[in-house]
């Protein structure tokens, strides 16, 4: 009742950018100038590494002109968001439009901070599925969710970059500091995929339809800033940055980058067709499960096809399902190569989740395919930018490798949340160089210092293999603490697989 008695605000859509008005950008010259010998294809470049992630944002930010969209599920306070938002408040200045749409979940506590920045003239921030009540922590966000539950459980969960209508980004990372490498003591191994070509304009019009869907609320419906808030929300971020501009990370980036024999950041780009995918933004108000025809998952099934020779499933949460766990098991018993990377129990940081995998653990196994769980811990020198190296990780990548010509990267993991409840984006390139490249990422994921590969012995019995101390070993039991072991184990009791 409260969040409909306030008066109703004005809503500004925002018309798409032009062919022409892309063009007079820089980024736009730069894409089109790139795209030039390719004969009309878009243009791929895989971002595994989580510093390259985030300098790029901080370059998009800086090099826009004209407009920067831009849609996450989270948003958390650290060196990378703080960073970032300061760049966008200067991009702001510069005259560009920034449009920020943020799931209300992610929103939580951060109303003040939100709202500040929204106060710029050219700057608009909007939540996703939004609840007027109890914003100020997630618990008591959680408990004002529970007479809306059907559709409060369902949430916005696309994380996609454009800039200037001629550059996106699309993938599994929020704003966060471990999703760049950035956070102590643990980081998600990530990937992005950056695109230029035709494929951009199908994805901005996905950023156009969220922004302008009902479900798409003002910021400041939720959270009132006095005029001009943003100019000390910028001076404040401005300070802070003069007294942690020296910090490791910080440091790090600026040896990483000094050399200006490295290159571009995002290294090669890749020629293909592409084909942006998104799930309907009016998907969390649907009654019930929906069809899978309606849904992104059930475009790509379509789109893809059965793999002829090889699948490879990349999933920080893969929950496959009865009818997940058939489908998988058919194509290898076909004759497929299908390997699935995913997490640990000691790695994942939802224990419920992995909980649900258990239970197909074994049928998969069954039909010979490649279990790989990534480690939470990797061995000392342990190179690649699938790992972070040699501190804690959980991987959060979300991507498909199909034969050896098409590559699926997006926000959607392999799960029912994914599939039915939440609202996802990716992109399916055809690209057998891509292929071969996020295959190289497999592989270097499939390191024995970095994961575990899941197998059975001739009895039956399940193990862990894995390299420790420069040595090869087998773990007959499950790796991961007691209480992740009960964690794992009351998603079972409970039956809570529908919903995860």
């Amino acid at each position: 009742m409260a969040g409909c008695a306030g008066n109703p605000v004005p809503r500004e859509h925002g018309a798409a950018m032009t062919p022409d008005e892309i063009e007079t950008t820089w980024l736009g010259q730069w894409a089109a100038q790139s795209a030039a010998p390719s004969d009309g294809l878009s243009g791929f470049a895989l971002v595994s590494s989580g510093q390259d992630a985030f300098s790029l944002r901080v370059l998009l930010s800086e090099q826009a002109d004209k407009r920067l969209d831009i849609q996450t599920y989270l948003m958390g306070d650290g060196l990378t968001t703080r960073v970032l938002l300061a760049r966008l408040l200067d991009a702001a200045e510069r005259g560009v439009n920034v449009r920020l749409l943020l799931d209300d979940v992610g929103a939580v506590g951060q109303g003040r901070r939100l709202a500040a920045l929204d106060s710029h003239p050219s700057v608009e921030v909007r939540v996703y599925n939004p609840l007027s009540l109890g914003r100020g922590h997630l618990t008591t966000r959680v408990l004002a969710s529970i007479p809306q539950a059907g559709r409060q459980h369902r949430r916005m969960h696309n994380k996609l970059w454009l800039a200037d209508g001629a550059v996106a980004l699309v993938g599994g990372r929020n704003l966060g500091d471990e999703y760049y490498s950035a956070s102590e003591p643990r980081n998600f191994s990530d990937l992005d995929m950056m695109t230029i070509g035709p494929v951009v304009e199908p994805l901005a019009r996905s950023f156009s339809l969220y922004w302008n869907h009902g479900l798409a609320q003002p910021i400041g419906r939720y959270h009132r800033a006095e005029e001009g808030a943003w100019r000390e929300l910028r001076a404040s971020l401005g300070e802070w940055f003069g007294d942690n501009g020296d910090d490791d990370y910080f440091t790090g980036l600026r040896d990483r980058y000094a050399d200006a024999e490295q290159g571009p950041l995002v290294g090669r780009l890749h020629w293909g067709e592409g084909v942006a995918l998104w799930d309907p933004p009016g998907k969390l108000a649907w009654p019930g499960r929906p069809a899978l025809a309606r849904t992104m998952a059930g475009e790509l099934l379509a789109e893809v096809g059965d793999p002829r020779e090889r699948l490879v499933v990349i999933s920080a949460y893969f929950v496959p399902g009865k009818a997940g766990t058939q489908y998988l098991r058919a194509l290898a018993d076909g004759g497929v190569e299908v390997a699935v990377f995913t997490n640990s129990l000691e790695a994942t940081d939802v224990p419920l989740v992995h909980g649900a995998y258990q239970v197909h653990r074994g049928g998969l196994l069954q039909s010979g395919i490649q279990l790989h769980e990534l480690r939470a811990e990797q061995e000392p020198g342990s190179e690649g930018e699938i790992s972070v190296g040699g501190s804690a990780s959980a991987l959060h990548i979300k991507a498909l490798g199909i034969d050896n010509d098409r590559v699926f990267v997006g926000s959607a993991n392999a799960d029912p949340r994914s599939v039915w409840w939440n609202t996802e984006v990716g992109v399916l390139a055809h690209s057998e160089s891509l292929a071969a490249e996020l295959q190289g990422l497999v592989d270097l994921g499939k390191n024995p210092t970095l994961s575990y590969r899941v197998d059975r012995t001739e009895s039956g019995q399940r193990y862990w293999q894995t390299e420790i101390g420069g040595e090869s070993v087998r773990l007959m039991g499950e790796p991961g603490g007691v209480w992740r072991h009960l964690g794992a184990a009351l998603s079972r009791w409970l039956r809570l697989e529908p919903l995860l």
